[in-house]
């Protein structure tokens, strides 16, 4: 039976009004529109359909590699079951399976984890949650396969690519070891104003070196040549003056201002959520050094996982092995006595600021969860009010800029401070700096002409949001000194 309507109003054009209302935003309708797998335009389609099978099939190669070097039975038993649990992991990957519970597996992240799954994703699949939520939970599964087991709880997959990563490195290591092994000083009888601008200068490199260090990220660049990599992590004068046009969101200026003022209060605090292990680290330590010798800052804090997650993180192993190669290693054969000593001597110097406690290294189970930074305040309530007590809080990279983000199509024209929701509102919100090379489809904090500057580059250069060819610096002022309050 068919019913006629033709007595009825006719059918409404309607507008979805964005960014939602707070009230209505939660991790399965972010503020924009979610990207997902099953959205064949966008980066999550190419990531749930063929990077992550492929990073998942290096991983168990990995495995398969140590299994072939291991000859006690019980390990060997142990770890071949670990790869079984792999291979079911991958099967559920290739047939976009429902997200089920996390096992308790003792880690400290089980709670949060089950409790958004059940909340918000009851009977999602791999291709039909947020990318930003399944992307993560692939991650979190991919951990439960040796968290479970007796003899590999510790087992990093991903620990041969990050080393073997920063080996090849070794051009740019040496240009900033060369140049940094001594601390830094001002050339004698310079006057006060050129000192301070001597300072600015070396700070907006610095700057520049710290973000593009951001390029070599080993989820993305799977199968990279060494001339590749050595192009990406060129770090000489004429390549940073040739890419500053390329940072499309660009707040360094006021950061150098940000930073000022900090030494003129006796030197604050600086927080760097980091990204990945191996050269970018390097980087983000270069620039911190430089942070605690000139005074801009008197404390460091690095902020790293707990356990391997999206293939090139840092973990509490990747920061001591990159400290402990630069002091005792033999990573770089054809390296000279003079390369070797600049970059012992640099390594001394940073363990010596961990002894002193300048430099101090954490890791929180909330940024091993699929939550976004929007629910930080509410979720891990500790980790806001210990971030609320820094000058600085840089967040380093992709993934952390997804996560401040949420990971939502917003506007390329959205305020930086908009896009990221409480963690510039919320009070005793801290200030935050997102330096992040762009790789994935999120972008904002463009300007008011964002969105026309976004359409150019969609038509010129198809993929530039994921090329990482462009990058922003986004600063917030958040509400520091506010007295942080929970609902």
């Amino acid at each position: 039976m068919s019913l006629t309507l033709s007595h009825l109003p006719s059918k409404k054009d309607i507008k979805v009004v964005y960014p939602r209302s707070p009230s209505t935003i939660d991790p399965n309708n972010p503020p924009w529109p979610a990207f997902r797998g099953y959205h064949t335009y966008s980066f999550a389609y190419a990531t749930m359909g063929h990077r992550l099978p492929t990073i998942l099939g290096k991983a168990i190669d990995d495995v398969i590699e140590t299994l072939n070097q291991e000859s006690e039975e019980e390990k060997v038993v142990d770890l071949v079951q670990c790869i079984e649990r792999m291979d079911k992991l991958k099967e559920d990957l290739h047939a976009h399976a429902r997200l089920r519970p996390i096992i308790d597996d003792g880690e400290a992240d089980v709670a949060l984890w089950n409790k958004e799954i059940a909340k918000y994703f009851q009977g999602k699949d791999f291709m039909n949650a947020p990318w930003l939520f399944a992307e993560a939970y692939k991650y979190r599964r991919l951990r439960e396969c040796f968290s479970v087991s007796k003899y590999w709880h510790h087992y990093d997959v991903f620990f041969r690519q990050k080393c073997d990563t920063f080996a090849r490195s070794n051009d740019a290591v040496f240009e900033l070891s060369t140049r940094f092994v001594e601390p830094f000083k001002h050339q004698e009888g310079l006057a006060d104003d050129a000192k301070l601008e001597a300072e600015r200068l070396m700070f907006m490199e610095l700057t520049q070196i710290c973000l593009w260090g951001n390029s070599t990220d080993l989820s993305l660049l799977i199968n990279m040549t060494e001339e590749q990599i050595k192009s990406l992590q060129s770090t000489g004068g004429e390549n940073l003056a040739a890419t500053e046009k390329n940072i499309l969101g660009n707040h360094m200026a006021r950061l150098w201002e940000v930073v000022k003022e900090m030494r003129n209060k006796t030197g604050g605090r600086v927080d760097f959520v980091l990204d990945n292990a191996g050269f970018e680290l390097y980087c983000d330590c270069v620039y911190a050094d430089f942070l605690i010798q000139s005074g801009l800052a008197k404390e460091v804090r690095f902020h790293g996982k707990r356990y391997p997650w999206f293939v090139s993180d840092v973990t509490k192993k990747d920061w001591n092995w990159l400290l402990n190669s630069m002091v005792y290693g033999h990573l770089f054969r054809n390296a000279s006595d003079q390369e070797v000593e600049s970059l012992r001597r640099l390594g001394l110097r940073w363990k010596q600021y961990e002894q002193e406690g300048k430099w101090v290294y954490e890791q929180h189970p909330f940024w091993c969860t699929g939550y976004t930074f929007w629910d930080l305040h509410n979720e891990a309530p500790d980790l806001f009010l210990h971030l609320s007590r820094s000058d600085l809080v840089i967040f380093k990279g992709d993934l952390n800029h997804r996560k401040l983000t949420y990971d939502c199509a917003a506007p390329s024209s959205t305020e930086f401070e908009v896009a990221i929701g409480p963690m510039a509102s919320a009070a005793g919100a801290p200030r935050v700096c997102s330096m992040r090379t762009i790789k994935s489809d999120v972008v904002v904090g463009l300007g008011s002409d964002g969105d026309e500057l976004s359409e150019r580059l969609e038509k010129e250069e198809p993929g530039w949001k994921i090329s990482g060819k462009y990058a922003v610096v986004l600063l917030s002022e958040g509400r520091p000194g506010e007295k942080v309050r929970f609902a």
